[in-house]
């Protein structure tokens, strides 16, 4: 992934959540991680293959970070990879980044 000069600030207590529909998994006649979808498929790299296994809808991005550092040791660019995949995530509709119940009613108390 190509890390942009001015990568945007993300919460990472946000929970990504694949969308209705998207369906990770192992496709053995590929030989690699996919993401399906009603109109077709997606092969990931090795890369977005680690990051994907641990979208569950329940860990947060932070957990991600923190699972994936585990994984290959403390590397700086491990974050910034990571929270560039949400925002690619997001922006193709592969995933929805979810509140926190706490962050949700904190803004809602504030707004």
């Amino acid at each position: 992934m190509s890390i942009p000069a001015s990568l945007p600030e993300l919460d990472q207590s946000i929970v990504p959540a694949w969308r209705h529909g998207y369906r990770f998994q192992f496709e053995p006649a590929q030989n690699a991680y996919v993401l399906l979808y009603p109109e077709g498929m997606i092969k990931l790299n090795d890369s977005a293959s680690i990051i994907g296994q641990h979208i569950d809808g329940q860990a947060s991005i932070a957990d991600i970070i923190q699972k994936v550092q585990a994984m290959f040791g403390d590397i700086p660019e491990i974050e910034q990879d990571i929270i560039e995949y949400m925002l690619v995530a997001q922006r193709e509709h592969w995933i929805d980044l979810v509140m926190t119940a706490p962050v949700a009613y904190l803004l809602m108390a504030i707004g």
